[in-house]
Order: structure tokens, then sequence, then C-alpha cells
């Protein structure tokens, strides 16, 4: 499932009060997601970590009664946010996977029927929960049969370049990355578990580089950052690509001259690297030199190229698509085919 998708099932489940298991690698968006469907749902977010957590969590205190002749259980925390719950309210269970026997038990009469001992939990109460899967090497031990079962559906969450390019247009994410990715696009996600104390090129540890990029750090020193958060074969790659995205044509000249700035490149990196720079550079008064030089990549035979670049600047700059110069363009032959890749 990509990551649209989930958030369209949770924008459905959440108001049913359907809980959701949602199963992924490290790194790949889980609890954004979550956390940003609770947020369009208007919902209240109550986050648990049931790794760290103890069965007492969920059960409640014991705590002897006026009469000294009874006792009964005290919620606290977490679930007593949840019992006082009047608005419609997300509790997610994070790393739910990675929690003792005894504390993904204690979730199963809460899960089912919606109640621990004498506490019943409000109907605006929803579940979701999220956790690695057993091959990721993230102390995964397996999932009680009996907690699985009381999720109304178990999905798995898989990357995808062209939604984390959305996101990434919209979240100060370098655009050299971007550039990268596009041309590298297996990197994206090239999780590979290890016992060793290096990272994989994940989209977390993408947007960890980025913010070392925008750093004023030296060239070296910026390189072994970078390896830290991505691995020593990601950063070779991606340190080989800016050298190429170091030699581009000036984009100012190309947004000064666009039907008369020279060659159009022919290097499918570079090629990524102009088209990722210039729609960052789309404003009210740069767009229609940048639409122009859209056009003439599509009549060049590079309709796909001309097509991303459009389909970034509305991506970044929703606004932009009423200018007229858009406007126009998506009239012509070139709108049909950004609708066709969108």
């Amino acid at each position: 499932m990509k990551p649209s998708e989930l958030a369209s099932l949770l924008a459905h489940t959440i108001p049913a009060g359907l809980p959701i298991l949602v199963v992924g690698a490290p790194g790949v968006g889980k609890s954004q997601i979550v956390e940003q469907a609770a947020q369009a749902a208007g919902a209240h977010l109550i986050v648990s970590h049931p790794a760290v957590s103890d069965p007492t969590d969920v059960k409640g205190l014991p705590w002897v009664a006026s009469d000294q002749h009874s006792a009964r259980f005290l919620p606290f925390g977490d679930l007593s946010q949840a019992l006082a719950a009047t608005v419609q309210t997300v509790w997610f269970l994070d790393d739910l996977g990675q929690a003792p026997a005894s504390v993904q038990a204690s979730f199963m009469q809460l899960l089912l029927a919606r109640r621990v001992n004498e506490h019943v939990l409000p109907s605006c109460v929803t579940f979701v929960a999220a956790t690695n899967r057993r091959t990721d090497r993230a102390n995964v031990g397996g999932m009680l049969e009996p907690v699985k079962s009381r999720f109304g559906a178990i999905v798995d969450l898989d990357p995808d370049l062209d939604e984390w390019c959305t996101w990434a247009m919209t979240h100060d994410i370098s655009p050299h990355i971007i550039a990268f990715l596009r041309f590298r696009p297996e990197l994206l996600h090239n999780f590979s578990p290890t016992a060793d104390l290096t990272n994989s090129p994940i989209p977390r540890t993408w947007a960890h580089a980025s913010k070392f990029m925008g750093l004023s750090l030296s060239p070296s020193v910026l390189r072994q950052a970078i390896r830290g958060a991505i691995g020593e074969g990601a950063t070779v790659e991606l340190f080989a690509f800016l050298e190429v995205y170091n030699e581009l044509p000036d984009l100012d000249e190309i947004i000064k001259k666009p039907t008369g700035c020279g060659l159009l490149p022919k290097k499918l990196a570079t090629l990524y690297a102009v088209v990722t720079g210039l729609a960052v550079k789309a404003t009210p008064a740069t767009l229609a030199p940048i639409v122009r030089y859209a056009e003439r990549l599509a009549e060049d035979g590079r309709g796909e190229f001309a097509a991303l670049l459009l389909r970034d600047i509305i991506r970044r700059t929703p606004a932009l698509m009423s200018a007229p110069a858009f406007i126009a363009v998506l009239s012509g032959p070139l709108g049909k085919l950004i609708e066709g890749r969108r």
C-alpha cells in the first residue's frame, strides 16, 4: 500500500472506529502518516509506546476502595485520557510488535471488547497500531495471534518515489537529493538490516542527509556526516551525482533566456537536476519563462521531463496553477501529458 492509499484508508476507518495495524520497514513514514491522518480527521491523538510499557499501563493500578473491603483498578496515563475522551480520538500504538507478549496481551480486551475491567472505552476512540517486520532486526519477535485478529486489517506500507517527492517538495528537502533519487529511485529505500553501526538509505535517513546539506560544513565533514546518515555506497553515488549537478547550465540564465540558452541537456542525471532546480525557482515572476523551457523540452521529444517540471511546480506551489502562463500550457498538448502522468 502506498502512503496516499494508507492515508485514504485511515480517513475512512478512523471515523468508523475500525482498528488498523500498519506494517512496514523502519523509516518509511508509518508514524507520520498516522499522525497526519488523525489531524486530517480532526481527531485528538494519543500516542502510546507499548515497547517500553508495562501491562498495568493498560490495566490500571489496584486501589483500595473507601470501604476498605474491596478494590478497583484506577486508570492513569494514556488509558485515563482515552476513557475521558468526548471527541474523535485516535489511540496510536506505535511499535506494537516490539512489545513483550504480556503488554500485547494487555491490549486484547480493549481492542476487541473495548473495555478493561469495569472501564468502558468511549465509541469516539479508534485504535491504530504500527510495527516493523520480523526481518527488520528491530527486535520484533512476532505478535500474538489473538492480538492480530483483533485488528480490522493488517496492511503493509511501501515507500513510493513519486509520493515521496511530492512530500519532499513541501518539506525543504534539498533539491539535490530529490533530483538524485529520481535518477536512482531504487536508493529511496534500500534497507539492509545489520548488526553493524551503519545506516541504510531510507526515507528517514535521506531527510537527515538533507539537513546536513543545509549546514555550512566543509566538503570533507559533509561527506562523512552524510555517510553516517545513508551509508557508504549511497554516499559515493550521491557525491558523484553532485559533481554533475554542480556543472549544470546556469538556471538563472535559462530563466532569462528559455529559448536561447544553448543546447538542452543530454544526460539523464543532468535533466533530472535541471528540472528539479527550475521547479524550486518557480515564482509568479519566473513562471512564464520556466513554462516556455518546459515547452521546449516537449518539442525536443522530452515530454516526460517537461511534464515532471510542471508537476513539480504544482506540488511545490499549487497557487501557480492559476497563473496565466500555467493555464495556457494546461490547455495545450503538454497539459494532456501532465494529466496522463499525475
